[in-house]
């Protein structure tokens, strides 16, 4: 029978959804057609397939081809197919054994030389083939990215005659190995370089803490990006499954795996012209955008008003679901994106608004016009306003003690996050309602307390539960079982910067 199965995988989001390639020989006039919802790239791969097969000095059937790429209803597209529609053709023909086929998986695409070039979304394809029980079978470039998934067994080929060789018992390949990598290789920016700030870095060491979406208030030049880039370095460190996930989507994205930092959480920082697309993700192919590729990380927005507003309106959902679904006429795509958002922004137009030099000459309309720009159901959404005023010079002199350092304040982080994670199994941003009412139990004065506070701020039902959440982190950091007066009321403070909720 001229009937070949070969395993492979299609990208949709992070996900890897099995596909069969199913080749099929048949008498009448020579053609190859591939069916089963190929876009183009796909389609194009049965001229890159045939020239690659005479160029490896392989014979080409003289005769009727069908490849069916199953399902029929998933769309598939770039030239990952090529080398399963290959190998498939190969041992329709007789030219490989079809036993061999059906205890691995392929990825690549081909030269027309023969040679195997890189394709994107490989890890999510090689934890899959782990889980499957499949052997993996990529181009040499993939392959350290392949052996990442760890679990099952991976190999990198430079070529198509490589693989054929390989199948047919006369030559090996050797499994891929994963270049050593850690955390630890590169340090990432030291909290100790930044001199004064007290409360910046208190609010900083709290959203750490609890995962809390921060803003930044401040004139220029008074260390916003700087605290904001010190971020990941008083986080917890990433898990190993966190990690795959964070590079299985810098893998879908095509960005790269750098495997000396691949364990450090994400720090993205986009320029304030970038569009909705670039932001969330899109694309008439769905890839993943900047919310994504900052999961499990830091999203910073450096100049927040200077961003488009429907730009940042988006950010809306994602921000409380923790994912973002893309869709489009043809197709849909879900990608995570559970990232910490860390902002900044000038109080006015100038930058100098409540400066004590009273360099500042925005009339008030002008300042009440920027700070419109940011939305409130988004600064709804942001846990702690700080403001960030400028630091003396005294302070930036050689001979004021340093601040401290992030390996201080990162152990008290994670000795707090600990706590969240024994009591609820996730962080306190992550909280929901119900939660937070068992888990942020107040005594009648200090309910009080906060009703009266809510009250006058103007404040939202849903700042209600984030001032309750900050303070349950406030407590964790100090240590205390239960929520306190004092605990509310610096909660409640980071709420006032912007006039409110």
């Amino acid at each position: 029978m001229s009937l070949a199965i070969v395993h492979s995988r299609a990208q949709e989001g992070v996900a890897a959804p099995p596909v069969t390639v199913e080749v099929h020989l048949s008498g009448g006039l020579p053609g190859t057609s591939i069916v089963g919802l190929p876009e183009t790239a796909v389609k194009e791969a049965r001229d890159r397939v045939r020239v690659a097969i005479q160029n490896a000095q392989l014979e080409f059937p003289s005769r009727r081809i069908t490849v069916s790429l199953a399902p029929a209803d998933l769309p598939k597209d770039g030239g990952r197919f090529d080398l399963p529609i290959a190998l498939g053709i190969l041992a329709a023909s007789g030219h490989l054994p079809k036993e061999r086929l059906a205890a691995y998986e392929f990825l690549g695409e081909l030269a027309l030389s023969g040679e195997l070039r890189a394709v994107t979304g490989v890890l999510p394809a090689a934890l899959k083939a782990a889980h499957a029980g499949r052997a993996l079978i990529v181009p040499r470039d993939n392959g350290a990215e392949a052996a990442l998934a760890g679990g099952g067994v991976a190999h990198g080929a430079g070529s198509l005659l490589e693989v054929c060789a390989f199948l047919r018992g006369a030559a090996e390949l050797p499994p891929a190995t994963a270049p050593a990598s850690g955390g630890d290789e590169i340090a990432p920016p030291d909290l100790a370089e930044v001199r004064g700030q007290p409360q910046a870095r208190r609010a900083l060491e709290i959203a750490a803490a609890g995962q809390h979406h921060l803003l930044f208030v401040g004139p220029p030049g008074t260390g916003k990006t700087m605290l904001a880039s010190r971020l990941p370095g008083i986080l917890p460190p990433l898990g190993e499954d966190e990690a795959l996930e964070a590079a299985a989507i810098r893998s879908v994205a095509g960005c790269g795996i750098d495997f000396h930092k691949w364990k450090m959480r994400p720090f993205r920082a986009p320029h304030h012209t970038a569009s909705a697309v670039a932001l969330v993700g899109g694309g008439s192919l769905p890839r993943p955008g900047e919310i994504s590729l900052a999961h499990h990380g830091v999203l910073f927005l450096d100049e927040l008003p200077e961003f488009d507003r429907r730009v940042l309106e988006v950010l809306r959902e994602p921000l409380e679901s923790g994912h973002i679904v893309i869709s489009r006429a043809a197709r849909q795509a879900e990608f995570p994106a559970a990232f910490q958002l860390v902002a900044a922004m000038n109080p006015c137009p100038c930058g100098y608004a409540g400066d004590p030099s009273g360099r500042c000459t925005c009339t008030p309309e002008a300042v009440r016009r920027y700070r419109a720009r940011v939305s409130g159901p988004l600064l709804d959404r942001i846990d702690l306003t700080v403001a960030v005023p400028r630091v003396a010079l005294a302070e930036l002199g050689g001979a004021a003690a340093p601040g401290e350092a992030s390996a201080v304040v990162r152990a008290r982080v994670v000795a707090a996050r600990a706590r969240q994670l024994a009591r609820a199994g996730k962080p306190n941003a992550a909280l929901s309602n119900r939660e937070v009412l068992r888990d942020c139990a107040l005594a009648p004065a200090d309910r009080t307390l906060l009703e009266r506070a809510l009250e006058r701020l103007g404040l939202s039902a849903r700042a209600y539960h984030r001032v309750l959440r900050v303070a349950r982190t406030i407590a964790d950091l100090a240590g205390s079982e239960a929520v306190s007066g004092a605990h509310l009321l610096e909660a409640i403070q980071y709420r006032r910067a912007l006039g409110g909720g």
